[in-house]
């Protein structure tokens, strides 16, 4: 066997996703040798940015139309998330000093389904009071109860009111307020991202986390809050991928791993790819990489891309929105998430909307799965449909050295998954990422 590469490595990670790429940055900046490698010739394995003819290769769409216009005008995300402008994803962005790589813009509506129609989350206790997803004496509860999230400090008991929120749960807690079931439902799945209603049997301090970091986000830019690196989503592997090769990080891309190896101890020691091999203390990858029983599927979730050459009706015709329509609105367990972006974050030539509809799967007919979603795009000049099927890893790696990140969600932010890569972290190193950088402390304003 001739050496892959430099033959030795401390770490070999499979994939060049979002999550992996994270996690080599990471661990080239503390010094770690780490080889990255993916079977496919591009960044972001099943988060890339695609431009117009590998999009429609992709699906095997023959040539794209010529009325969409130029190729290198597209960046379409395969798996379209948002950013939190305040969550734990910026937070990893200027903690590895990745966002000098990256520009971003804010998104301009967050939207919440009700009723059969699209309205506007509030984005300040001033719009709360104008807002028709509430009656009169609700918007004040509302408003008292934004007040209460708002000054909440976990360590500062003159703050929780006398409310434990380690044992009450959201449903008490949202009761206490006198808050009426449709709020509950438009708070936790429109401001927390919950997606579905096993929260509300839950201690509310996480769900209740979560609100203050949307509000925290929605202060920073006072329409949504979210952001999105011009350019798409594909952008971001890519710089965590500099920030490895800057400390000395291997990329390969075009090389698939046949085999991985395994010591006596059944601990994974290194992988060959042809008739070479390297050798790492562990390795990492997203599940494609790994044997079938070391993984088990979660379920299936459904994406639908849709060419528009209109913005969302009913959005007040803005350039970038996100939709959340929850779940008990339209008979359904799981939320659906529309999301729509344009030439306003390069993502699209001008006159052209990228809106993707996404869900986790329920039954097995994909398109019935996504119609209500659909049905609030108006006309679709051009549709690609996709079902993933989704995995996490069956233990956590210690035992045979193999770290493996979850399948990326049905949601169209991320939030879960960087959950998900902060577990990922903590396994592959035994410590906690240092999360406590301030979100707001960024060089330049978005």
């Amino acid at each position: 066997m001739e050496p892959l590469a430099d033959g030795e490595y401390d770490a070999i990670i499979m994939g060049t996703g979002l999550k992996e790429c994270v996690l080599s940055g990471l661990l080239s900046v503390q010094g770690m040798r780490v080889l990255q490698m993916d079977r496919n010739n591009y960044y972001g394995a099943d988060c890339a940015s695609l431009n117009l003819t590998n999009l429609y290769e992709k699906f095997n769409a023959g040539q794209p139309p010529e009325s969409l216009g130029a190729n290198r005008d597209f960046n379409v995300d395969l798996i379209p998330k948002f950013i939190m402008a305040c969550g734990n994803l910026t937070k990893m962005l200027l903690h590895s000093k990745v966002t000098r790589y990256l520009e971003f813009k804010s998104i301009e509506g967050s939207y919440v389904y009700k009723g059969g129609k699209i309205l506007k989350v509030p984005a300040t206790p001033e719009e709360a009071l104008k807002s028709p997803l509430m009656g009169l004496f609700e918007k004040r509860r509302f408003r008292t109860f934004l007040l209460f999230v708002d000054q909440y400090d976990e360590t500062k008991p003159e703050t929780h009111q006398g409310k434990d929120l380690t044992t009450m749960t959201m449903k008490q807690l949202y009761e206490s307020f006198g808050l009426v079931p449709d709020t509950h439902q438009f708070i936790s799945h429109a401001m927390c991202l919950e997606l579905d209603e096993a929260h509300m049997d839950k201690p509310a301090l996480s769900t209740v986390k979560e609100l203050q970091t949307y509000c925290y986000s929605l202060a920073r830019y006072g329409t949504s809050p979210y952001i999105y690196p011009v350019y798409g989503l594909g952008g971001l592997p890519e710089g965590f991928s500099r920030l490895c090769a800057v400390h000395g990080g291997t990329f390969m891309l075009h090389r698939d791993v046949d085999e991985i190896t395994y010591n006596e101890n059944g601990e994974a020691n290194g992988v060959k790819s042809g008739n070479e091999m390297a050798r790492a203390k562990f390795v990492v990858g997203d599940p494609s990489y790994f044997p079938k029983e070391k993984v088990k599927a979660t379920g299936q979730v459904v994406r639908c891309i849709c060419f528009l050459n209109h913005p969302i009706p009913n959005c007040g015709d803005l350039e970038s929105v996100q939709i959340i329509i929850p779940g008990p609105q339209v008979g359904r367990t799981n939320d659906i998430f529309v999301c729509s972006l344009s030439n306003s974050h390069q993502v699209a030539a001008k006159g052209i909307y990228i809106a993707i509809v996404s869900t986790k799967m329920e039954g097995d007919d994909a398109d019935k799965e996504v119609v209500p979603g659909l049905a609030l795009l108006g006309h679709i000049m051009q549709r690609f449909t996709m079902v993933a099927t989704t995995y996490e890893p069956v233990s956590d790696g210690s035992s045979d050295k193999c770290f493996i990140s979850s399948s990326f969600d049905a949601s169209s932010h991320f939030e879960g998954d960087v959950d998900d890569l902060l577990s990922l972290y903590k396994r592959v190193t035994g410590k906690d990422l240092d999360m406590t950088i301030n979100a707001d402390s960024v060089e330049a304003d978005y």
